[in-house]
């Protein structure tokens, strides 16, 4: 496969800067370069100081670390360089690696060749540059469940069931003469439920773990004047919206994205929903209510000092029309409680907060409850290529389900084959290239 070489750590001053080169030639490449104990004679992780040079001009003091294949992330000899971590030093070292016999390697092609020789699974693959991107504690577990094999395991293990399945009825198919005992219709439909449940979990955690990887899309909504910008400051810790005592202050949608706990919350600001004469403020209204309908969570704010009013009822109503989760942020607990929370229904929690004190903690709490809760052991991210090849055996596996007792079971061995397919094209024992080439494309230069 030639062999390959990139800066694997970030365009930016810094410490230091890491090259990586990888292939059968990448201890001939080094040790045209390096100056100190020849590559090529070192063992397997170990390290050399010395430095690198070039027609006798000395660029940089360096270490130089040995893995040789097979014992290294991608499978083959590798060779580190650890550099000054300045730009124009670690470039010159690469385009030295370039002209010794490497080629740049592209998006991902490290973790490919890892893949292709057999270090990682793909699911394991795909879980490295989730752990790489990790916004939060929750993003990183699962993540790294990800990549320890978790999300293999539990594949494999549907796998191995309905190859057994598969095993027992086309023994039954085809030697009837053998007198085997096969499986009764109730024993298969029962053992096809189960996985059909197992994969309808795992699908079904998508929304989940795609909400971890990208932030929760929130709208804070309320009549004017509730404390909504001023609870959008509380939680960036910034005065990032303009706070009045006039109404209708905030006319147009204010983003920002805040962590919470583990949690990527990308929170908009919107204008106080109201009906209004001023064109300006009516179109920011307009748009408040359309990003209500698309949220994954609507945080409503009511002013505890005053009756609920028809503005916000109206606030109400929206809420139990949209998709996302809802909760109901009773503000200014500081004064005097007026507001009537029994009439705050259909929402997914209420909190008493003091956004203008910086009293949000139960807010926060309830959050990572709702989003988070307890990390176990056995959490994945599930990721749309995933998902897809989830769903699509979770299709097949249900229609196998209904159709035992009503057609042959060689039908069902039919639809259960491609169920396994699918599977199996999801944790990369039977994948195209094309898809390979899609997941790596997504990487970064050097990893």
């Amino acid at each position: 496969m030639g062999t390959i070489a990139a800066i694997s750590t970030p365009r930016a001053q810094g410490g230091i800067s890491v090259i990586r080169i990888s292939g059968e030639g990448a201890l001939a490449v080094a040790d045209k370069i390096f100056t100190g104990r020849k590559p090529s004679a070192m063992d397997g992780y170990t390290c050399a100081y010395g430095y690198i040079a070039v027609d006798g001009d000395k660029i940089d003091d360096v270490i130089l670390t040995v893995f040789r294949a097979p014992h290294s992330y991608t499978g083959e000899d590798v060779v580190e360089i650890s550099c000054h971590g300045g730009i124009y030093v670690s470039e010159r070292i690469l385009s030295l690696v370039f002209s010794n016999g490497a080629v740049p390697a592209r998006a991902g092609e490290f973790t490919e060749r890892a893949f292709l020789n057999g270090k990682i699974g793909l699911t394991e693959a795909e879980a490295v540059m989730d752990v790489i991107s990790a916004q939060g504690r929750a993003h990183l577990r699962r993540a790294g469940n990800v990549k320890n094999g978790s999300m293999h395991r539990l594949i494999s293990g549907y796998s191995e069931r309905l190859v057994k399945l598969l095993g027992n009825i086309s023994a039954w198919i085809d030697y009837p003469e053998e007198d085997i005992e096969g499986l009764s219709d109730d024993e298969i439909r029962s053992e096809l439920e189960d996985i059909r449940r197992g994969l309808k979990k795992l699908s079904d955690s998508y929304e989940n773990s795609r909400i971890i990887k990208n932030g929760i899309d929130t709208v804070i909504a309320g009549k004017p004047n509730v404390g909504k910008s001023t609870l959008m400051n509380a939680m960036s810790g910034c005065e990032r919206s303009i706070v009045t005592s006039q109404a209708g202050t905030t006319r147009d949608i204010i983003e920002e994205s805040v962590r919470v706990g583990d949690i990527v919350l990308r929170l908009s600001d919107t204008a106080g929903i109201r009906s209004s004469e001023d064109i300006v403020e009516q179109a920011g209204i307009d748009r408040a209510v359309k990003k209500m309908g698309n949220a994954d969570l609507i945080i409503a704010v009511f002013d505890n000092s005053s009756e609920l009013d028809d503005e916000d009822r109206r606030i109400i109503e929206l809420c139990a029309d949209a998709q996302g989760k809802k909760i109901a942020c009773v503000n200014k607990s500081d004064e005097e409680n007026v507001l009537d929370t029994g009439q705050l229904t259909g929402f997914d929690g209420i909190v008493n907060i003091s956004a203008a004190n910086h009293d949000i903690s139960s807010l926060e709490s309830l959050l990572c409850d709702m989003f988070i809760g307890e990390d176990t052991a056995d959490e994945v991210l599930v990721n749309e290529r995933q998902k897809q090849c989830l769903d699509k055996a979770l299709s097949l596996v249900g229609e196998a389900e209904t159709a035992v007792g009503s057609v042959t079971l060689d039908a069902v061995n039919i639809v259960l084959d491609e169920a396994l397919d699918a599977l199996l094209e999801l944790d990369g024992e039977r994948v195209s290239d094309k898809v390979v080439s899609e997941v790596f494309s997504h990487f970064c230069v050097g990893k």
